[in-house]
């Protein structure tokens, strides 16, 4: 059987990279979308479209059929946005008690962290095949440090809490796995609601990758490069059951050799 790969968050800004990096390599590819009309514009009859909702676990199982590994690009905002998918919309007074009572907003939106990266990560978890080779997360750095500045500020709505708890599924389900933790996404496609975005803020193509075990690097991450990570690593034992983040520093060789970061990175 031929490697398929899934990919729930195709049309974000990693998740179209990461489908075209796929495309590169001759993978087979299939994305979960809640949005046929939107994905068949994108990606025009390159890849299998899924219709489903990782809200939704009835709406799982028809993803999952044969295949072989999954790169989980999936996400919302970290504070408050049309993202949040509100109904009804808070009004004056709730968003001014939000800043001291965060669970107000959440509890008006279908599209928070909580149920984006934490309760829809481990519906995929638990409609994934138990013979999966590799389920690969987009995760975010700062997890292990939520108390020091400004992570404590990224996480006013809880968006590391549920990242780490979407990790948790992951790493407890049994199935073969690779977290990476990004550093602010820079780099286009610009999808987000970030000042990266606004400044639509670049590398350039200059800086070096970088790779550290854990979560122990700070600044900017390229999508480019987070993206090709996600895909490099489902040919990585190195990267097998790892967590690592991954940033833009120094100088950019004039290939980037991910099998050779992967290996120092676990020998460091």
């Amino acid at each position: 059987m031929s490697d398929l790969i899934l990919v729930p968050g195709a049309t974000g800004g990693v998740g179209q990279l990461v489908v075209s990096k796929l495309l590169e390599k001759g993978l087979s590819v299939r994305i979960l979308t809640r949005n046929a009309a939107k994905a068949e514009k994108m990606f025009t009859n390159k890849v299998e479209i899924a219709i489903g909702d990782i809200r939704k676990p009835e709406t799982l199982p028809q993803a999952m059929s044969n295949i072989t590994s999954i790169i989980c690009c999936t996400g919302t905002t970290a504070f408050p946005s049309e993202r949040w998918e509100f109904d009804p919309q808070p009004n004056i007074l709730e968003w001014g008690q939000a800043l001291f009572n965060p669970q107000l907003i959440e509890s008006k939106a279908k599209n928070t962290p909580f149920i984006v990266d934490y309760q829809a990560v481990e519906n995929l978890v638990n409609a994934a095949p138990k013979n999966l080779q590799r389920f690969v997360f987009v995760s975010s750095c700062g997890i292990e440090r939520k108390n020091q500045f400004p992570f404590n500020i990224l996480n006013s709505f809880g968006v590391l809490d549920a990242k780490q708890k979407g990790e948790t599924a992951i790493i407890n389900s049994g199935i073969p796995y690779t977290i990476i933790r990004p550093g602010r996404l820079i780099d286009g496609p610009f999808t987000a609601y970030d000042l990266a975005t606004l400044l639509q803020i670049t590398t350039g193509g200059k800086l070096g990758v970088v790779l550290a075990k854990g979560d122990q690097l700070n600044g900017d991450a390229s999508r480019i490069d987070v993206a090709a990570a996600c895909v490099e690593s489902l040919f990585s034992p190195n990267t097998e059951n790892q967590i690592f983040a991954i940033g833009n520093q120094g100088q950019r060789p004039d290939q980037i050799d991910w099998q050779q970061l992967f290996s120092q990175m676990n020998i460091t």
